[in-house]
């Protein structure tokens, strides 16, 4: 009897797991974090305006994309006082905003610094957001102490 029990309670236990494919547990649902929620209506200041157009995107609709990047670094924050009264005190004023093309001149008499600085002077001006750096050269090679320098422990 106690084996009849246990093979009935084993058979019932596979065939209650074998069902659970056709359960619905596994449909395909939408990616909350993909669904991207209408801005909420705003009410015009001027009731005179004219009626969107069909189809017009919407004025207050952002980009998902411009959102997030909102979120993550923010906007163009504003100088501080300190940081002005630094470019005031180096002469912002007095730079001169072709010192890259006098520095890449070639009749421009310089100090060979290698490729690096070549590339530097180089590259096109902008916001710093696609900036990298690296020196492309090989990494120096430990030299030998001459003889009969003490060696340090």
């Amino acid at each position: 009897m106690r084996k009849l029990i246990i093979l009935a309670s084993g058979i019932a236990l596979t065939a209650s797991l074998s069902a659970c494919g056709k359960s619905g547990m596994n449909r395909n649902r939408p990616d909350e974090f993909a669904v991207a929620r209408q801005a909420p209506l705003v009410i015009p200041p001027d009731f005179a305006l004219v009626p969107p157009q069909p189809g017009a995107p919407r004025p207050q609709d952002v980009k998902a994309s411009d959102q997030a990047l909102d979120a993550l670094f923010g906007g163009s924050a504003a100088r501080s006082a300190g940081e002005s009264a630094t470019l005031d005190a180096a002469g912002r004023s007095a730079a001169d905003l072709g010192a890259r093309s006098t520095a890449g001149s070639p009749t421009t008499p310089v100090v060979d610094k290698g490729g690096t600085t070549s590339e530097i002077i180089a590259a096109p001006a902008g916001n710093g957001r696609e900036a990298s750096a690296g020196t492309g050269a090989a990494a120096p090679q430990p030299t030998t102490p001459p003889a009969g320098t003490p060696q340090p422990q």
